[in-house]
């Protein structure tokens, strides 16, 4: 049987593209799709592609009022609805796969708390890209061996969020790690002391935003006379979130409570 989901932001540059790639599969069924701007057309027309009888509607709600069958809610929206709306689908039994950057360490402990209680999995990741996962999955392996670390991160100007969904997860998670040592402590920094970025997981996270940059992020390792740099860079197109979401969305039935990073599904052998 095909797993049926709704895609929350289905128009957007992530949600669109995963929603063509998800109307191709025969592995799954779209059943529902929110985009508050297109609500009421049909949601091929809207993609580009043949149309589906599938009207898009603006709320969950509204979905689950049409009577369908929803196993997996897809979101790939923004940070002040996506807790909102996962929490509402946890409540009426639905599994969540979270695209959504933007949420709180507070958020992300709700949402497993209920989770959990309903016996529901949810996968929230930073970033649902196969290289980025490996690029973080390789810094946890660096920050066994090397003590001193700092995050540098570059989007484009009009991302809303800093940092990232991406260096939120990879901060906390090296932070699980050990603390990095840091030479001069930030409060006894002489001068502005933001200058030395946000503290996460004890580690510096400096986020650029700036026109000419897509997605890119920088993991760098110091030692003596010596330096590693763990980078991840993105295109200009979302395919690269594409294989790791459908992942996501076939390994979410067999979970419960939260599961936060791709790297969790993809390397929890390792």
């Amino acid at each position: 049987m095909p797993i049926n989901v709704c895609i929350a932001g289905t128009t957007g540059w992530t949600g669109s593209v995963v929603a063509r790639h998800l109307l191709r599969s025969d592995e799954f069924e779209v059943v529902g799709a929110l985009a508050r701007q297109e609500a009421g057309r049909d949601l091929g027309d809207v993609l580009g592609v043949t149309p589906t009888g599938l009207k898009i509607m603006s709320t969950l709600d509204e979905v689950l009022a049409a009577g369908v069958q929803l196993d997996v809610l897809i979101d790939y929206t923004k940070p002040d609805s996506v807790k909102a709306r996962t929490l509402a689908a946890l409540a009426n039994g639905i599994r969540v796969v979270i695209g959504t950057s933007g949420l709180t360490a507070s958020d992300y402990t709700e949402i497993e708390a209920i989770a959990v209680a309903r016996g529901l999995g949810v996968i929230a990741a930073g970033n649902f890209s196969i290289t980025a996962t490996l690029a973080k999955h390789f810094a946890l392996i660096a920050a066994k061996y090397i003590p001193a670390w700092e995050v540098v991160e570059y989007f484009g100007a009009s991302k809303p969020d800093a940092p990232s969904g991406t260096v939120q997860e990879l901060a906390e998670a090296l932070g699980q790690i050990a603390e990095p040592q840091i030479a001069v402590p930030i409060d006894q920094t002489h001068g502005s002391k933001e200058a030395r970025g946000a503290t996460i997981g004890g580690a510096q996270v400096h986020s650029v935003r700036l026109p000419g940059f897509v997605v890119a992020f920088e993991a760098l390792f110091g030692l003596p006379d010596e330096r590693l740099t763990i980078r991840h860079d993105a295109g200009a197109t979302p395919e690269p979130y594409v294989a790791g979401t459908l992942i996501a969305v076939r390994r979410v039935q067999s979970l419960v409570g939260l599961t936060r990073g791709l790297d969790t599904l993809l390397l929890e052998s390792h």
